[in-house]
């Protein structure tokens, strides 16, 4: 968790649980477990917990953290956070009055906006209505095949400000998505080793599907060995459209 991240469409990273496990292809090299591996060796006490090694592995227990929660009261400056880079707030495992209990915090510091993204959309559309849901909470899913297109439709039920879909990694083509009442996509390659590669017209597709449907969209990388290796222009232009209410970070392309 910090006050300053690489992840080109956020500020800051809150982590108020960490770990996961598989739940569908586009978990496959996670680069969260990937450097839960090294910080567990590294001696973090937040990485300590070893999850199924048949679905994620050393350091990558599903563990919460109550003395993490009130960590962004102490943020004085307005900053655009993302929830769980290193988990997924919405994992069966998370119980749901610690779910309310970080919605509670989001509530209260309405000086920042947070970013929450999850693979588990049925459960997230489940909750949803045990949930209060302020203003400056967005919600996305990870949509990264055909397969998983039906986690926008659980998106939709959410009574978020803005919901948002994350297409990284982006491993197949996602022809004919309904964008109806989706306020943001973000579309990226896979990095790191054994990275699957993302095909330019894959990208184009989506951008001009979010043009036609007005929605605003983020390109964030064409990924590799190393996040940078192949940047992150689309056609020579960078696309780095947020939502209207976007908190810090330019909506210039």
């Amino acid at each position: 968790m910090s006050d300053r991240t690489g992840i080109e469409w956020t500020e800051a990273t809150w982590n108020p649980t960490t770990g996961c496990d598989r739940t569908s292809v586009g978990c496959d090299n996670c680069y969260a477990l990937t450097l839960a591996k090294r910080l567990k060796a590294m001696g973090n006490p937040r990485y300590q917990r070893d999850g199924d090694p048949s679905l994620s592995g050393p350091g990558f227990g599903l563990t919460l953290h109550h003395d993490l929660l009130d960590r962004p009261r102490r943020w004085r400056r307005p900053r655009l956070i993302f929830v769980n880079s290193m988990s997924d707030l919405f994992h069966p495992d998370v119980p749901l009055d610690f779910i309310q209990k970080v919605f509670a915090v989001m509530a209260d510091t309405p000086q920042h906006t947070y970013q929450v993204l999850t693979k588990r959309s049925k459960r997230l559309a489940a909750v949803a209505g045990d949930l209060e849901w302020p203003s400056n909470v967005w919600m996305g899913v990870t949509v990264e095949t055909p397969r998983y297109a039906f986690r926008i439709d659980h998106l939709r039920s959410v009574g978020a400000a803005v919901r948002f879909i994350s297409a990284e990694p982006l491993l197949e083509a996602l022809p004919n998505l309904d964008l109806t009442d989706i306020h943001w996509l973000i579309a990226g390659g896979e990095s790191g080793p054994g990275a699957r590669q993302i095909e330019e017209e894959w990208a184009m597709d989506l951008r001009d599907q979010c043009a036609d449907a007005e929605v605003a969209f983020f390109f964030k990388q064409w990924g590799g060995r190393t996040p940078k290796a192949r940047g992150r222009e689309l056609k020579g232009l960078t696309y780095d459209e947020m939502p209207g209410v976007a908190v810090g970070i330019s909506t210039v392309r």
